[in-house]
Order: structure tokens, then sequence, then C-alpha cells
């Protein structure tokens, strides 16, 4: 058997990913991967995942430089959610949201309001030009 056929699937062949940094444990980010991408991302040892947007593989970092090195994939008990342990590479220290912050998840819910309680490392203008 395919290890890959351990993985439950969604209808649409994607499976959910979190992104978490190795050394800190700060998750970065979520998204998605199909077979492919996952397979991708284990034979070369970076994080590929799949854009439903642009409906095409992402390799992370291809138009920022914030490259996620993976060190460890894993499956949890329900084989239904994907983790990858990542050094975030690029920026010191490491940016891994498009909003030029260093995790996706920078709002906190206080007082009935998201505040984004995370800096902006790098004006996302100059990552994506």
């Amino acid at each position: 058997m395919d290890w890959l056929d351990a993985i439950k699937w969604d209808a649409q062949g994607l499976v959910p990913v979190i992104a978490q940094e190795a050394a800190t444990g700060d998750v970065l980010m979520f998204a998605w991967m199909n077979r492919e991408a996952l397979r991708k991302t284990a034979e070369l040892g970076r994080a590929v995942y799949f854009s439903r947007s642009r409906n095409k593989l992402w390799f992370k970092g291809e138009e920022s430089g914030h490259v996620q090195t993976v060190h460890d994939i894993r499956l949890d008990c329900d084989n239904d959610v994907v983790l990858l342990k990542v050094t975030q590479l690029g920026h010191e220290p490491g940016i891994a949201c498009h909003t030029g912050r260093h995790s996706c998840f920078f709002q906190s819910h206080q007082n009935g309001q998201w505040v984004p309680v995370d800096p902006v490392l790098k004006d996302p203008e100059s990552i994506y030009k």
C-alpha cells in the first residue's frame, strides 16, 4: 500500500495541513495539499501545498522567498489532518504569512473584536512585487 493511501482525502482530493515551526512550536499557517503536493513535500524536504484559488501546486516561497524546510511530516489519529514541522526561511524571524507576519494566526479575539497582536515584519508590498 502506498503511504498516501492511508490519508482520508476529502471529496476534492485534498487534506488540511498545519505548518508548525519546529524550533518554537508556533503554528505558522494552515493550507491544503493534494497527493502530488504531499508526495513532493516528502521527496524535496520542502513544503509544497495546493492552491485552491489558483488550482495548482504552490511551492511555499516561490514568489516571496519564504521557503519552509520540512523536518517531520505527521498524520493525526483520524488520518485526516497533516502536521508539518518546519523551519521558516527567507527572513529573520521567519515570515510565513502573506501579510508579512511570522504567523497567519496574528489576530486575537478581544472584547468582541479581532485585534492584530503580532507585528508586520516586512511590508507585503516589498515581498510580492
